[in-house]
This record gives structure tokens, sequence and C-alpha cells, in this order.
């Protein structure tokens, strides 16, 4: 039986995002380039493991697909049921959201003086397309499944161990902050270095 290497897209990406941040650690260079790599892997979603796709009836999910070990970036997949959407949330450090399956809605806002939130906008994202944010760029937003009926789902790359940030929830209405940190949704992560059966099978 052929070998099928259903996880070599996502390890290309961790080792494209590995050679990037050793060479930079300026989110100037780190954004453009990971957008870069981030595209061909929203090419063909195949690669993304079973346990890593399947929603929850509840809530969304954040599963861990890779996490540097120096901590400089995480990869995420993101499971939304139909209707499911995140309270308004920041991030703290810059991240770039791309679409696999699916559809999402992304609603950024900005804080008053008063620390009222004001919405800028809803974004409708379709499969291919890549939504940064960052402290400066705007870092406040709430995303949903745009489908009713269907499970989205999104790969996201972000500046650090995303669910080990201290990050904060706000109050739709008055603004009010709430610090949280998110982590994962499963203890279990691929295993992308275990290439044994392609090398059994090129050496014949």
């Amino acid at each position: 039986m052929t070998a099928v290497d259903t996880l070599a897209p996502l390890r290309e990406f961790v080792r494209g995002m590995t050679r990037l941040a050793d060479t930079s650690t300026e989110e100037s260079v780190l954004m453009p380039g990971c957008r870069q790599l981030l595209g061909p892997l929203l090419a063909d979603d195949r690669w993304l493991p079973e346990s890593c796709a399947q929603p929850h009836p509840e809530h969304y999910q954040q599963y861990l697909l890779h996490c540097d070990p120096l901590e400089r970036f995480s990869v995420t997949s993101f499971v939304w049921g139909p209707g499911q959407f995140t309270p308004i949330h920041d991030h703290t450090v810059w991240g770039l959201i791309g679409i696999l399956r699916g559809a999402e809605l992304s609603e950024r806002f900005e804080r008053e003086a008063d620390g009222r939130l004001v919405s800028r906008g809803a974004s409708h994202l379709s499969p291919g397309a890549i939504d940064p944010v960052s402290p400066t760029l705007g870092d406040i937003h709430k995303v949903s499944n745009a489908l009713a009926d269907e499970v989205s789902i999104s790969i996201h790359v972000y500046g650090a161990n995303i669910g080990a940030v201290r990050r904060h929830v706000f109050d739709p209405q008055t603004g009010a902050v709430k610090a949280f940190v998110s982590g994962y949704s499963s203890a279990l992560i691929p295993n992308l270095w275990d290439v044994s059966a392609l090398v059994r099978q090129q050496a014949g």
C-alpha cells in the first residue's frame, strides 16, 4: 500500500513559520511572511485531521495543531457549529485568521475614551480569505459562523502560544472588561513528525 502523507501541508507550513521566526521577531516581517505561507495551506482542506475538525453542540472549539517550542507562534483550528459565535474579545498579539471551510463573519470594534464599544462593521469571510488582527491594526472583534446549517472551520496563526495568553472579553453594552485565558479544546495534537511509513516505502 502506498503511504499517504496527509499532514505534509501543515508540516511544511510549520517549517516555513519556524524559518521565518528565526529571521525576525518583528510583527512587520512576521505577518506578511505568515500570510504568504498560510495561503497554500488554505487551498486544500484534506490535510486537517478529523480529530481537529469536530464541532461541539454548545460552543466553538479551538484545537492546537502546533506550538513553536519557543512559543513564538502557534497554529490552531477553530471549529464552529451552526450559529455559534465568540464573545467580543481581543488577542493582545498579532494573528492571521484563514478560512478553510464554510464561512465566517468578523465584526470589528473600537473602544471609545469612556470604554464603550463601537462597531466598525462586519466582514463576510469565505474559504481562502485571511483576516489580520493585532493591537497595532485593531484587535477587538466578534466572530460568528456565517452558516446557519453547516460547520465552518478556520486556521488561526498567532504570535504566541495563544491558549496560554491572558486576554479580555468585553461586555457589548457597557464595554466592561473581563480577563480570560482560552486554553485548548483537546490535550492531543497531530503528530507531524511520524513519517516512518514514507521512509520505509522509499527504502523499498
